[in-house]
């Protein structure tokens, strides 16, 4: 099912959430929402709902006025951040509750429902604890059984607002690859909201940044990453930001170290962008190196299971990022010395 939003504008009294919304998801594409709090992307996927209404514009799906249908007619699947389920009903219970409330014409058998409900269970691998209540899962389990409730109905649409939000730091990249592999056997439509690009990096097939209430720049999350069109998309997607003066091609930095730029956008006051993935970490000085090279201090490094981020101090203040692999063979250590390097076609410019 394709998706086409046209002009949508919301107002709560005199904030502006959306601001004449105009975007086109395609079948089958994951899209995420990406924004910080208040950019209007929650606002949007509860119109696409029909939990909001806009005050101006269309939502067409298959070309179909959707505003003219109630939110049961729309028939779309919403996982909400908190997950919201009845803490009273089993897991079981939880995942069926869709089936059971329908209207008596259309409601399955109750075998047919059995039968759905372990199909689902079995799909996010939580068959066995289908006795359970929430308060006995953990974090990943209970957006299991949220993603399982909201596909019991079968629908064209899924809708997942921060679907890893609600999880601490140590299980979210275990959780965040199951959720892809089970995101993967939908056939419709899925949108997340995210305010964390490393989730719509691994989830999304597309990103849409919102700023304000309005789309600032979309396109697959490397693409974005690669060529930001903003400072606000650059800081979004978590680029290092160094400020300072641009004079040709090469920006001074406020600590007086010198960052080179082959995307130059004229002299004066502006900010250099430079993708933690970018810069490569060495023991030694890169001789003969045609790179931006700076002898840095290791100031922290935070190890996650496939990668590592190395914070940076001196001449300029970098994050970058790399293996846990580099770490170990580079014996890279708090307070040491090392020297980073990036090239001049990967650091982007911004006047300010």
């Amino acid at each position: 099912m394709k998706i086409n939003v046209h002009n949508v504008t919301k107002r709560f009294k005199a904030f502006t959430a959306l601001a004449g919304i105009n975007l086109e998801i395609k079948p089958g594409e994951l899209v995420a929402l990406l924004g910080p709090s208040g950019s209007g992307k929650t606002t949007l996927l509860r119109i696409l709902a029909g939990l909001e209404w806009p005050d101006e514009g269309q939502v067409l799906f298959d070309g179909e006025d959707a505003l003219a249908r109630s939110v049961g007619e729309r028939n779309v699947g919403f996982v909400f951040q908190h997950y919201a389920l009845f803490r009273h009903l089993t897991v079981f219970e939880n995942v069926a509750f869709g089936l059971r409330v329908r209207p008596r014409g259309q409601r399955l058998p109750e075998a047919q429902i059995r039968q759905r409900v372990e199909k689902l269970l079995d799909l996010v691998q939580l068959r066995w604890l289908a006795d359970r209540h929430p308060n006995q899962l953990s974090g990943g389990q209970r957006q299991r059984v949220a993603l399982a409730r909201a596909l019991a109905r079968d629908p064209r649409v899924l809708l997942l607002d921060e679907p890893l939000a609600a999880l601490d730091i140590s299980s979210r990249g275990d959780v965040r690859r199951d959720l892809r592999r089970h995101l993967e056997t939908f056939e419709g439509m899925r949108l997340m909201v995210t305010h964390d690009p490393i989730d719509a990096y691994a989830l999304a097939d597309r990103v849409v940044v919102l700023e304000a209430g309005a789309v600032t720049q979309h396109g697959s999350l490397p693409e974005v990453t690669a060529r930001p069109r903003t400072r606000y998309v650059a800081e979004l997607v978590g680029l290092n930001l160094v400020a300072g003066d641009l004079r040709d091609h090469a920006l001074t930095t406020e600590q007086g170290g010198t960052v080179v730029t082959a995307h130059a956008i004229g002299d004066g006051p502006a900010f250099v962008a430079v993708r933690p993935q970018a810069i490569s970490l060495h023991r030694q000085h890169p001789e003969g190196s045609p790179r931006n090279v700076w002898e840095l201090t290791v100031t922290d490094i935070d190890q996650q299971h496939d990668r590592a981020r190395v914070r940076l101090d001196g001449a300029v203040q970098l994050v970058a990022e790399v293996t846990p692999a580099a770490i170990t063979e580079l014996d890279v250590r708090s307070g040491e010395v090392i020297w980073a390097s990036v090239k001049a076609t990967d650091i982007e410019a911004y006047a300010r």
